[in-house]
């Protein structure tokens, strides 16, 4: 998306940003210098990218990819209280509870391919039989056929982005 710093000598210290047609306006004071100003644009294109995100995020469809994937890898054999999208995930891509069957996937997940995304589902449905990493765990998560590629996805956009995958 296309930045447009508007600088004002009116403005002293208020920085503002808002969609102008698809455009992120950012209206800043004209004496802050540029290297001032950096950290905050990204700031303020992070809350506006997350706030965008978590309104796109449909938690219906998430329920019905997973029942999709629990029929194909799991014979329908698993049951979950709730699948949702969360935009409070910065560190992981998803997360399971099995004592309460609460599964949440990370906000940054629906930009990436739905190869990577089922890997994810499947990664968390797994946790509902198998609470940790272990091999019964892996024997689960592997039924997926790109489960391979889609860790390799992962490992190369964690190192990419100097993040760590879980």
């Amino acid at each position: 998306m296309e930045v447009k710093i508007i600088r004002s000598t009116k403005r002293k210290k208020t920085i503002s940003a808002r969609e102008v047609d698809g455009c992120f306006v950012i209206r800043a004071p004209a004496d802050l210098s540029n290297t001032e100003l950096k950290p905050i644009v990204e700031k303020l294109q992070k809350q506006w990218l997350k706030k965008r995100a978590k309104e796109s995020l449909d938690d219906n469809a998430l329920h019905g990819r997973a029942q999709l994937l629990n029929c194909q890898y799991f014979n329908n054999a698993l049951q979950w209280q709730s699948i949702k999208w969360v935009t409070n995930q910065e560190n992981r891509y998803g997360s399971c509870t099995p004592s309460n069957g609460a599964i949440r996937l990370s906000h940054r997940l629906a930009s990436m391919p739905a190869f990577v995304q089922d890997y994810v589902i499947v990664h968390e449905l797994a946790h509902l039989l198998e609470a940790n990493h272990g091999p019964g765990f892996w024997r689960l998560v592997n039924r997926y056929p790109k489960t391979e590629r889609a860790r390799g996805y992962l490992m190369a956009l964690a190192l990419e982005q100097n993040d760590t995958l879980e």
